[in-house]
């Protein structure tokens, strides 16, 4: 008969000769962390501002930096937005200074539809700047033939 050493199969060899493996499974880890990259790669185009604007295009080169602007839109029947709230052009430098805490250097984007008359945005830019803003930008789309930078050919 066989007696208690001459046990065989799985569990009687892991008492006797197997050891505990002390190594971290990062394969969850990884999953995990593949599927929060999908999730925000798609709701990223999503999170930016909802009011339609028709931006003209231009041949400028992408802004860059590493705080998040704020965005003033003016559509084209010339309402003004603050992100996705619409304001009266008083009411806008008011609300500005309450989030960015006075700080005069905060970025401010400008985005203008092109049907709009040009005076409206100048008129949305210059209150802002006499706001005491410093860095207020106007906002264009690349064209879709040419990247930034690069010349669009002559014809």
């Amino acid at each position: 008969m066989a007696g208690p050493l001459m046990q065989t199969g799985r569990r009687g060899a892991s008492r006797r000769g197997s050891r505990l493996v002390a190594e971290i499974n990062v394969t969850p880890f990884v999953d995990v962390m593949l599927v929060l990259l999908v999730i925000f790669m798609i709701t990223a185009p999503l999170l930016t501002s909802t009011v339609q604007v028709d931006l003209p295009q231009t041949q400028a080169a992408r802004a860059t930096g590493q705080d998040e602007p704020l965005v003033v839109t003016v559509n084209s029947s010339g309402a003004v937005y603050l992100m996705d709230s619409e304001l009266e052009l008083e009411t806008l430098v008011a609300r500005l200074h309450e989030i960015t805490k006075n700080n005069n250097d905060a970025r401010i984007f400008v985005r203008g539809d092109k049907a709009i008359n040009y005076g409206r945005v100048l008129e949305v830019m210059g209150a802002i700047s006499a706001a005491g803003f410093n860095k207020v930008a106007l906002v264009a789309e690349v064209p879709t033939g040419a990247r930034a930078g690069q010349q669009a050919p002559r014809r």
